[in-house]
């Protein structure tokens, strides 16, 4: 992102990702299927709840709109905060 958002920032052209968490979709049914699975999943969200896809979505609408204008470079987790537990990577 940051190499990409150098590279184009001069033409205004806008780099960012979207790093979600743990999202309630298909894929990932079994992390949140059964109560016992959603009590293990919900044990690594501080925010206390799993992610939906309209999460995901507002924040995709939000960095492709004019409010997000000085926002370049930047890898922003939409996680519930899982990441700030020790142990989880960041990838950075």
């Amino acid at each position: 992102m940051q190499s990409l958002a150098q590279e184009y920032g001069d033409r205004k052209i806008r780099v960012n990702s979207i790093c979600p968490g743990a999202i309630q979709t298909p894929i990932n049914r079994a992390a949140w299927e059964t109560p016992q699975a959603l009590n293990g999943l919900m044990s690594l969200i501080p925010y206390n709840r799993i992610g939906q896809p309209q999460d995901i979505g507002n924040l995709a609408v939000f960095l492709a709109s004019d409010q997000s204008d000085y926002i370049t470079g930047a890898s922003i987790f939409i996680d519930g905060g899982m990441t700030v537990f020790e142990g989880f990577s960041t990838g950075g």
